[in-house]
C-alpha cells in the first residue's frame, strides 16, 4: 500500500513540475521568435508588416517561385512576402517556419484556402491557376526568404 502511495505521489510531483517547467519557459523566447503575431495598429493599412532582407542570390528554384509569387501571391502577401497590414500576414515570420507550417501546408493552402487562425486579416481563398509544383517552387523561395531573416 505505501508503494502504491508513493508512486502516486511520485507521479504527481514529476506531472507538476512539468506543468510548471511549460509554464515558465514559454515566455523565454526571444523577441522577434514568438508566435503571437506582432501589433500591427501603428503600421498603416496596406504597409509591409515585416522588413525582409533579401538573400544575395536565389537558387534556380527560388527564382521560379520568386516569379509564381508575384504573379500570385504577392497582390495580398506584399512584396518579398513582408505582408501588408489588414490585408495578410507575412510569409517571412516564426509562425511559417518549416517546424510549424511545412512546405504541404503551403500547398494546401492554395489549393483549399486556409480559414484564419494565427492572424485577423480573416479567411484565405483558394489561388486559382497554381499546381502543386508551382506552390512547392513558392515556398522554396519563402524558404529562402526565411533563412535569410533568421528563420529556420
Amino acid at each position: 500500500m505505501n508503494k502504491i502511495l508513493l508512486a502516486v505521489v511520485a507521479f504527481l510531483l514529476v506531472g507538476g513540475l512539468a506543468i510548471y517547467w511549460n509554464a515558465t519557459s514559454s515566455g523565454q523566447q526571444s523577441a522577434g521568435h514568438s508566435m503571437v503575431p506582432p501589433d500591427t495598429n501603428g503600421i498603416a493599412h496596406g504597409a509591409p508588416i515585416v522588413e525582409v532582407s533579401l538573400p544575395a542570390e536565389l537558387s534556380t528554384n527560388a527564382q521560379i517561385g520568386k516569379r509564381a509569387f508575384e504573379a500570385k501571391c504577392a497582390e495580398c502577401h506584399g512584396a518579398n512576402a513582408a505582408g501588408q497590414n489588414g490585408v495578410a500576414p507575412p510569409l517571412v515570420h516564426k509562425i511559417y517556419e518549416p517546424s510549424h507550417h511545412s512546405d504541404m501546408a503551403f500547398v494546401l493552402a492554395a489549393k483549399n484556402g486556409v480559414r484564419s487562425h494565427h492572424w485577423n486579416f480573416g479567411n484565405m481563398p483558394p489561388v486559382d491557376g497554381l499546381t502543386d509544383a508551382d506552390v512547392k517552387m513558392i515556398a522554396g523561395y519563402v524558404r529562402e526568404l526565411q533563412a535569410e531573416n533568421g528563420i529556420f
